[in-house]
């Protein structure tokens, strides 16, 4: 596939929308690199994002990611799967924005328990009840994802298909 350079691709969404499996597919396809916030963020702290929030609290996190936000708008031709809460900032989304395409991948609490539900990496979801936290999580962060205006949803499909159609988006935006 050729392409124009057009800045990062940035997928964001809440946790189990589909951000790393279908991001690796668009940068294979892209032949960009492919960086996954989480898992860098880890690298550079030494320690699981579990220990992160025991250690440290979710404020210290945040604050890793924004200065990673900072780092990575700076760069090109990546695609980047930032963690769910990156919305939670506005202004991640406002330097991702500025220097590349970002598409909010969306899904049903189902389909995201489907997914994630025994996920023990997931710090948020470490409580009885998993789909009554996605549902509360998923209500307040609502208002976030939906002021991302390329939405995508991710119910039913494969990696596959989701990063068709996002590549379909990102091309669009040349």
């Amino acid at each position: 596939m050729t392409e124009k350079r057009q800045g990062n691709l940035i997928l964001v969404g809440f946790m189990g929308t589909g951000k790393t499996s279908t991001g690796k597919i668009c940068a294979e396809r892209l032949g960009r690199t492919f960086l996954d916030m989480d898992d860098e963020l880890v690298r550079r702290a030494g320690r699981t994002i579990p220990e992160i929030f025991a250690g440290e609290g979710e404020a210290a996190f945040r604050a890793m990611e924004r200065s990673l936000v900072r780092e990575l708008a700076q760069r090109q031709d990546l695609v980047i799967a930032p963690g769910g809460g990156i919305v939670l900032n506005p202004d991640n989304v406002r330097d991702f924005e500025a220097t590349g395409t970002v598409i909010c991948l969306t899904a049903s609490p189902e389909w995201i328990l489907k997914r994630v539900g025994s996920d023990t990496n997931r710090p948020l979801l470490q409580v009885e009840d998993k789909l009554g936290k996605i549902r509360d999580l998923l209500e307040k962060r609502k208002p976030l994802y939906d002021a991302i205006p390329r939405q995508l949803d991710t119910d039913g499909q494969t990696p596959a298909e989701v990063a068709e159609r996002v590549l379909a988006v990102f091309s669009a935006q040349a």
